[in-house]
């Protein structure tokens, strides 16, 4: 969610001037065309409250236009100095900002987003979660997250020591890459589909790059310790490999020597997917996905040409179709990358443009 705040922040900078107020450690990665504010993260009531006054701030002493939230959670911010000031508030949406059961959340939140002047929702799911509370359709559109592309070149110096450090020399790697919590269905793919994936191809490990999303709004989290005690229970604890958080380089090389993206996103009404940047990212190397049919996964998926989409919880369909694509060749390559093509992030920055100029024009 940061990295594509970040690219929205880029895009909109090539054309307009743009405040960023984040927390304090973003500003080492911020847009340099962006002018940039920050506040402190942690503890989180502590940064929305100091956001919501250094947002006062901004808004007086440089008098934007239009006020952006990359998420629900700063959406009550936008929406309130946006109408103290009488401009036009826009709250960008994840599937989790419209779902979060917490009970303050839905009565002080909810309607707040309700209030925003436009709605951007990452996925049709995410739209289909805001107009069940009600949020109006006419102030609703979808502006998917976006992806690099072309992707980055491939460095075999860099693939060959990562193959070394990581004994993945003649492997078949199932790759995952995300914040390890129990939405992303790592435990029950291990317990349910890695047995007999390694007894019939003995040679594929599950590659796992990621660390545990202790600060996740919904903080149902897993780690590397529970996950390798379940494996160990079930003798397949050897074909598994964790890298911990990894730089831009190395995830691209991962991507390029991977197999297959697996992605067993589990079902949870109350903590959805909203969409699945992995797997456009995936698709922009020519890596197919893998993965349940659930929330905005749906449309980051093509089936059958940038991968392949799986009946929620169906294990054994899941297991044999990954087991099927590891012994057999397959084309999905050049469709995965034509697929990618369309979520450019130039194409997510032609979409924000119209939209703000869109709320700029209603308001003159």
């Amino acid at each position: 969610m940061e990295r594509l705040n970040w690219h929205i922040a880029d895009e909109l900078g090539q054309k307009n001037e743009v405040h960023l107020l984040s927390h304090i450690e973003a500003k080492k990665q911020a847009p340099i065309q962006c002018k940039f504010y920050g506040v402190a993260l942690n503890p989180l009531p502590f940064f929305l409250i100091f956001a919501f006054f250094k947002a006062f701030f901004i808004c007086l002493s440089q008098k934007p236009d239009v006020l952006l939230a990359g998420s629900g959670l700063t959406g009550p911010i936008v929406v309130f100095w946006a109408k103290v000031f009488r401009k036009k508030s826009i709250i960008y949406l994840h599937g989790l900002d419209i779902s979060n059961n917490s009970r303050a959340y839905q009565k002080i939140w909810i309607p707040f987003i309700r209030s925003a002047d436009s709605i951007i929702c990452n996925s049709t799911p995410t739209k289909k979660l805001a107009l069940d509370k009600k949020i109006q359709d006419s102030k609703i559109s979808i502006i998917y997250p976006g992806v690099n592309f072309p992707p980055k070149e491939k460095n075999e110096d860099i693939t060959n020591k990562l193959k070394d450090k990581f004994s993945l020399h003649n492997k078949k790697i199932l790759l995952s890459v995300g914040r390890l919590t129990e939405r992303k269905g790592l435990l029950e793919f291990i317990q349910n589909c890695l047995p007999q994936i390694v007894q019939e191809c003995p040679d594929s490990v599950l590659l796992i790059i990621g660390d545990t999303a202790n600060n996740a709004l919904n903080n149902k989290f897993q780690n590397k310790e529970d996950l390798l005690e379940a494996a160990k229970k079930i003798k397949v604890d050897q074909h598994i490999i964790f890298t911990g958080a990894v730089d831009e380089q190395a995830l691209t090389e991962f991507y390029y020597m991977a197999s297959i993206h697996v992605f067993p996103v589990k079902h949870i009404p109350n903590d959805p997917e909203g969409f699945g940047m992995v797997a456009i990212e995936a698709a922009s190397y020519g890596l197919p996905t893998i993965a349940f049919a659930t929330g905005g996964i749906v449309d980051a998926v093509q089936n059958e040409e940038s991968g392949y989409l799986i009946p929620n919880q169906d294990y054994e369909k899941l297991t044999l179709q990954i087991i099927n694509f590891l012994q057999k060749e397959n084309n999905l390559a050049k469709n995965c990358q034509f697929f990618a093509s369309q979520f450019a992030w130039k194409n997510l920055g032609y979409k924000f443009g119209k939209l703000i100029d869109s709320n700029n024009d209603s308001s003159s």
